[in-house]
């Protein structure tokens, strides 16, 4: 059986997103898999691309077939290095930068105040019914 290691393609129309898997040559693209080790979203900036090192050099040392655009992800990520013996192979992935924290602004008034802060109702004091009753009299 030729195994190759190939990109199963998920998502939704212009916008993939690919997982890295370990598939007999002769099935689907998007068909049934013996392995998943690891993921490829092109669309964000930069690149994100997660591959499980030790199954794929698993993978690799018994035999299985890396595709074209596999080969360029494993070069990246230097697991392709470690393969062919080159043991300064290191990853040149770029990642994203974590997010700042969010801080509201204090020079700015809050549109929301919390409910502990907020004034109880008053209670509108009602009216004497003498009052009510000289009035319908004249």
């Amino acid at each position: 059986m030729a195994v190759k290691i190939r990109l199963k393609r998920m998502g939704k129309i212009r916008a993939p997103y690919y997982r890295i898997v370990v598939a007999d040559s002769r099935t689907k693209r998007d068909g049934r898999v013996i392995e998943e080790i690891g993921k490829y979203h092109p669309t964000e900036e930069p690149s994100f691309i997660e591959v499980e090192s030790e199954r794929a050099q698993y993978w690799l040392s018994v035999g299985a077939q890396p595709t074209e655009q596999v080969a360029a992800l494993l070069k990246l990520t230097g697991d392709w290095g470690k393969f062919k013996g080159d043991a300064n192979a290191t990853s040149t992935v770029k990642t994203k930068a974590p997010k700042e924290a969010f801080v509201a602004d204090e020079k700015k008034k809050p549109v929301l105040v919390p409910k502990s802060e907020k004034p109880a109702k008053a209670e509108p004091a009602e009216a004497p019914a003498a009052d009510d009753a000289e009035t319908t009299e004249a």
